[in-house]
């Protein structure tokens, strides 16, 4: 399997400006997401499925709560898709690229840090190569982990990924080239961070839909069984969240 598609995903649109908007039933959003897994888990991709629905709902407040967030492209169903995979595979250490205000990192963070915690992590360390926005990001995460655990630094991507010293157990990646290649930019950074993901290793990679006329290089890459284990698109919205399994 290459791909996973929820039947409708391409009416389930995201209202980018209400981050928090319901858009279906938490019913149906647990149904979705728990197909999803499922999906990953047989692919190879994750060792279980099962994660602590209430805990992710602690954590989801706690960000309604606390975060600034202006506009965001994840959904309430990628949002715990995210959540989950890490609440899962419970990395020790966490990378993630392009980070914004700060979302898309907590989505990911806040299964190690805050309400929605189920592990320990080492490190969880959030990428943003605008200063700005790396401010607001750790104003942000500062709020719903005040043991600083988690961080965000101003960065490029590429030039923090060539210099971790640690393995990288899941990459995250949402950094845009401000130029032609765009999301195309992913491949670059998952080649500085290769020497430092190990054997079953987690990258994560968002708007492998909507953007993936940018991203025939990164996807030949991770869909490449010399390189990886097993490598699989998650539609459940029309961005897309392509999973692969070193």
């Amino acid at each position: 399997m290459t791909e996973f598609h929820s039947p409708d995903w391409q009416t389930y649109q995201m209202r980018y400006g209400e981050p928090h908007r319901e858009l279906e039933p938490i019913e149906r959003e647990i149904e979705v997401v728990d197909h999803a897994l499922a999906a990953l888990h047989a692919a190879g991709i994750l060792d279980g499925t099962a994660y602590d629905g209430k805990r992710f709902l602690a954590h989801r407040a706690a960000v309604r709560e606390h975060f600034e967030i202006p506009w965001t492209a994840i959904s309430p169903r990628l949002h715990r898709l995210i959540y989950a995979i890490n609440a899962i595979a419970q990395p020790r250490v966490m990378l993630a690229a392009g980070v914004f205000c700060g979302n898309t990192f907590i989505a990911n963070a806040g299964a190690a840090v805050g309400p929605g915690a189920c592990y320990e992590a080492d490190e969880l360390v959030g990428i943003e190569i605008v200063p700005a926005e790396a401010e607001r990001a750790e104003r942000n995460v500062r709020r719903l982990d005040p043991s600083r655990r988690a961080r965000i630094v101003a960065a490029d991507a590429r030039a923090f990924a060539a210099a971790v010293q640690r393995p990288i157990n899941l990459l995250y990646l949402d950094a845009t080239d401000s130029g032609e290649r765009g999301k195309g930019l992913y491949l670059e950074i998952l080649e500085q961070a290769w020497k430092n993901l190990p054997p079953g290793a987690l990258v994560l990679a968002h708007n492998s839909v909507n953007h993936g006329g940018k991203l025939d290089a990164y996807l030949a890459c991770v869909r490449d069984p010399a390189r990886f284990r097993a490598s699989v698109n998650v539609v459940i919205d029309p961005e897309g969240l392509e999973v692969s399994r070193r």
